[in-house]
């Protein structure tokens, strides 16, 4: 028992009593954890009409116009070429960054339920031309 415990009326453990302590104690988060893996509902991809890639780099999504039938479901795959990128379209309520080049891509899933233009723009502030990056989604 060290000095620090037996001045504050702990119990020592002692060699064994740790050992199976500490081996009791992964077992139990080991057992929880399987059980909140086991019980975790399988995630469904959603159901798109199709996927649209879009590159961000130097003020420009590229394509910068994307063309929607009414009623489509689309994901948006996202990536940069250089920088750190926002893409938000405003009326949709989305908002998200799209990571830099070598950082993975962002997704977002869009529903043509509505016909009309909707504008997108880079909304992180990515250089001098960052205002001149924008783009439209046109659902007809």
């Amino acid at each position: 028992m060290s000095s620090w415990m037996r001045s504050r009326g702990l119990p020592s453990w002692g060699r064994v009593g740790r050992s199976y302590a500490a081996g009791w104690l992964a077992g139990a988060l080991g057992a929880l954890a399987m059980a909140a893996f086991a019980e975790a509902p399988a995630r469904e991809q959603p159901e798109t009409d199709r996927t649209i890639n879009i590159v961000a780099e130097r003020f420009t999504f590229v394509p910068s116009a994307i063309k929607l039938k009414y009623g489509e479901t689309v994901e948006l795959r996202l990536r940069s070429l250089d920088t750190n990128h926002g893409f938000a379209i405003p009326e949709a309520g989305v908002n998200v960054i799209v990571p830099k080049r070598g950082g993975g891509e962002a997704r977002i899933l869009f529903r043509a339920n509505e016909r009309g233009e909707f504008p997108f723009v880079c909304s992180k502030a990515c250089g001098a031309g960052h205002t001149m990056m924008r783009g439209r989604i046109i659902v007809e």
